[in-house]
């Protein structure tokens, strides 16, 4: 039986993790979320004081690192570095921006490549990042470019990081997001930018709740899948 594969792209703050994350609950896929792969190589650079844009080094030290992805009962995805849980960790702005840098080296790229694509071929998969649809998985079943304006991302940052006690202005987050962008759309080797075959979803002047129906309604259109009865479903009937 052929899995089937949800590409989900877009820039920086557009919730795909959010949303990926939901829709593989809703209809019982796995989720990976591969940019917290990139975070993972990013936070081992940083605390091991490697230069982000310096390529060479990150090469070197690649082979050494033992990058996993695990997944709880809860179904949500765990990154471990060299065994350590690093599922936190990632998530600050730091490792944020050294990621964007170190995801721009085609040998980085191609390193962890068939560690995603391996995903997919063994499992219904969600998948969400910059290049799913254009590169990592070009023949998804189901692909949307998942975006929002600038302002409405960097207002939905700040408020995720003043709830993770990580709170900054919202004016440097945003800062830092158009950066994000600019660096993501023009680096060398698969920049983001919408597949020719990819739904655009604005969720600019969405709620999240209108988001989730939209894209669960989408991913019923187009693989023939409905979600899986849900206990408020099982409660009514």
């Amino acid at each position: 039986m052929k899995h089937i594969s949800v590409a989900i792209d877009g820039p920086a703050g557009a919730g795909k993790s959010t949303l990926a994350r939901e829709m593989a609950k809703r209809f019982g896929f796995l989720y990976v979320d591969t940019g917290a792969i990139y975070r993972t190589v990013a936070l081992h650079a940083l605390r091991e004081s490697i230069d982000p844009q310096d390529g060479g080094t990150l090469m070197a030290v690649l082979p050494e690192l033992r990058v996993e992805i695990t997944y709880g009962e809860d179904g949500l995805q765990h990154m471990l570095l060299n065994g350590e849980d690093v599922t936190e960790a990632i998530r600050s702005p730091e490792v944020s921006m050294s990621a964007s840098a170190i995801s721009a080296h085609p040998g980085v790229r191609v390193f962890l490549l068939e560690t995603q694509r391996q995903l997919a071929r063994d499992n219904d998969v969600v998948m969400d990042g910059r290049d799913i649809g254009t590169v990592v998985l070009p023949g998804a079943d189901v692909k949307v470019f998942l975006t929002a304006s600038a302002e409405e991302r960097a207002w939905r940052r700040t408020l995720e990081l003043d709830a993770k006690g990580m709170a900054r202005p919202y004016q440097e987050v945003l800062d830092d997001l158009k950066q994000r962008d600019y660096n993501d759309a023009n680096r060398s080797v698969a920049p983001l930018r919408q597949a020719e075959d990819a739904i655009a979803l604005d969720t600019t002047h969405l709620t999240l709740s209108e988001s989730i129906e939209a894209l669960e309604q989408l991913i019923t259109d187009r693989t023939g899948r409905s979600p899986l009865p849900r206990e408020e479903d099982e409660e009514e009937s």
